[in-house]
């Protein structure tokens, strides 16, 4: 047995999109539930890297508000290009 069985679940589609996603699974020689899962699982993945990089940010917004600490644009622009010019630099300190 399968340590993560699959479960049913139902969706309502529209006739034009199953015509369309047939059409897809036929061209890559795959089932139309093999394109439903792969999209589905695409979709969360991406989402949840989205939703990771919002809660960094909430994150970092948080403890600015805190701290004060930061860096200016220009000293965080000097120091990525540096880095783009293939010199290994430290990034610089934070300061309030």
């Amino acid at each position: 047995m399968s340590a993560n069985p699959l479960q049913p679940t139902t969706i309502k589609i529209d006739l034009a999109t199953k015509e369309r996603m047939k059409r897809l699974a036929e061209a890559r020689h795959r089932s139309p539930h093999w394109l439903i899962l792969e999209a589905i699982r695409q979709y969360i993945d991406r989402e949840e890297k989205r939703e990771d990089f919002r809660q960094g940010g909430i994150k970092a917004w948080k403890e600015y508000q805190v701290t004060g600490l930061h860096l200016t644009l220009e000293e965080a622009d000097a120091w990525l290009s540096r880095l783009e010019a293939g010199q290994d630099v430290d990034q610089p300190q934070c300061h309030a």
